[in-house]
């Protein structure tokens, strides 16, 4: 799934796709390697997008079935606009 695709499976309107994404082989690399500066960050995090990535491909393959759900790491709830704008009248 592309970006928008993925934000549309979980539900996500405005809610960044990363906070509803575990971070934890990214942060762990940062912690080992200690970018400093843009460029050695965005290598990192596209190392550990890999890793994540081909993690996830090993696991589906074994298991014979997806791990990607529609939950969401935040916990939030959408309030309609029109109940908000009617509750201000």
């Amino acid at each position: 799934m592309n970006a928008k695709e993925y934000k549309e499976f979980k539900g996500l309107r405005k809610e960044s796709l990363r906070d509803n994404m575990s971070d934890i082989t990214t942060r762990e690399m940062a912690k080992k390697h200690k970018p400093v500066g843009l460029t050695e960050n965005r290598k990192i995090a596209k190392e550990g997008g890999q890793v994540a990535s081909n993690t996830r491909k090993d696991i589906e393959a074994r298991l014979s079935e997806t791990v990607v759900t529609k939950d969401n790491a935040l916990s939030y709830q959408y309030i309609d606009d029109k109940s908000i704008s009617s509750s201000h009248n």
